[in-house]
């Protein structure tokens, strides 16, 4: 895990949080660690299905709605 002390990171805090790994970083002050600095994770597990019977499709999903003719014969 990678370390850091308190002044440095301040200076480059924002850097550091975009090329934060899934281990996170250890912030130290005086060569001691004080906190650890971790990647949110979002979960949207809680999103599926959430929809359902609240939402109501009318007429057919898999159609253009544009009627259209073909013939069997194909020309060369």
């Amino acid at each position: 895990m990678k370390t850091i002390g308190a002044a440095k990171f301040k200076e480059q805090c924002l850097a550091l949080m975009d090329q934060l790994d899934h281990e996170g970083l250890v912030i130290t002050k005086r060569g001691k660690p004080v906190a650890r600095l971790i990647r949110y994770e979002k979960n949207h597990g809680h999103l599926i299905g959430s929809l359902k019977h609240k939402i109501k499709v009318y007429g057919d999903t898999f159609s253009t709605g544009i009627r259209w003719e073909a013939e069997g014969d194909v020309e060369s």
